[in-house]
């Protein structure tokens, strides 16, 4: 009797988040939730149905679903009244005795204005103009200043922040309370004198609608910085002496692969100044790509080979344009960048 009804205890229907708030729409214009749910039962769930509280509310949602798998019920209200609105789905299923009940909420506004254009990034209700902040071409003391315009699009004030800034990045919000609907900006401030190496300095950091949150990747934030090498002591004797690189290219494209999962392109360099040139650094923006040089020291009149090879899936993948940063004693050549086209 025991096994017998082992199947029916361990039957179990599990909702990731019961309550979802869908936030704003405009005047009949229909907004879905989604409701994440799983079957951690011992057989096969069989939903009977899942009926809303009222006409105006549509759902969607699978008959069967397999022993431990994951999937989801959508529900679509009309937003053919004004104001917030709060609405019901009770699920009856094999999964439970009692039914399991959804719910979404949200404000139906006369008219919504459209973001998508000025803040096209999202985390969570927090909407954001970028998620990648570069800071190019930086010399030793300089403090140069990128910012990220934000805007709440929740129901909720909101107390935006950015978690685990090194040393060498500060940040200030402001306003420090977002309300409902507003906007706002974070400027995030590059100290230069506390970076350690020339060349490509990466680190990723992390934006919260409210202080305490957790970091994942949904809400980093990348941030690079190339620190130039100090070349101020050349003058144009030194120049007339100096290594000058010269290469075959600068431009790598990678827009096809022809069906292959990766393909490698080989750059010629040169040293054609009177003294030994020195490549320094040698780093890659981004994942997807793989780069091999026969030697980093150059005497005058010698030539050497860089093998780029690029991968396919990755590249695809990627959030920033790919690249390759080199840093040479070359005084017009200081800082070289070849581009990948994908």
């Amino acid at each position: 009797m025991a096994l017998a009804l082992l199947p029916a205890r361990a039957q179990r229907l599990t909702v990731t988040n019961a309550t979802v708030n869908a936030g704003r729409t405009g005047y009949q214009q229909p907004i879905t939730a989604t409701f994440e749910l799983r079957n951690k039962g011992l057989r096969r769930l069989v939903i009977e149905s899942v009926k809303p509280d009222c006409g105006c509310t549509a759902v969607e949602y699978p008959k069967e679903v397999g022993i431990g798998d994951k999937f989801t019920i959508k529900m679509t209200y009309d937003a053919k009244q004004l104001g917030h609105f709060h609405k019901m789905a009770a699920i009856k299923s094999n999964g439970s005795k009692e039914p399991v009940y959804l719910t979404m909420k949200g404000v139906v506004l006369p008219e919504i204005l459209d973001y998508s254009g000025t803040y096209p990034l999202a985390f969570g209700d927090l909407l954001l103009d970028k998620n990648e902040l570069e800071y190019d071409d930086v010399n030793k003391g300089d403090h140069p200043v990128q910012e990220i315009h934000i805007l709440n699009n929740g129901e909720t004030t909101m107390t935006p922040n950015i978690m685990h800034l090194p040393p060498y990045l500060t940040a200030i919000v402001m306003p420090e309370k977002l309300a409902p609907g507003k906007a706002g900006t974070i400027s995030i401030t590059l100290n230069s004198e506390k970076l350690r190496d020339f060349g490509l300095n990466q680190t990723s950091v992390y934006l919260a609608q409210q202080l305490g949150e957790k970091v994942s990747v949904d809400n980093e934030v990348g941030v690079s910085a190339v620190l130039l090498p100090d070349l101020k002591d050349y003058d144009e004797l030194s120049k007339a002496l100096a290594p000058h690189l010269e290469m075959s290219m600068t431009d790598i494209d990678f827009t096809s692969f022809d069906r292959k999962s990766k393909k490698t392109v080989e750059i010629t360099l040169q040293n054609t100044g009177r003294t030994t040139l020195k490549i320094t650094s040698l780093q890659m923006f981004t994942r997807g790509l793989k780069v091999t040089l026969n030697k980093t020291t150059l005497e005058p009149a010698e030539i050497t080979t860089m093998k780029i090879t690029g991968y396919a899936e990755e590249l695809k993948n990627v959030r920033t344009k790919p690249r390759i940063l080199m840093i040479t004693n070359d005084p017009d050549h200081a800082k070289v960048v070849i581009n990948i086209n994908k």
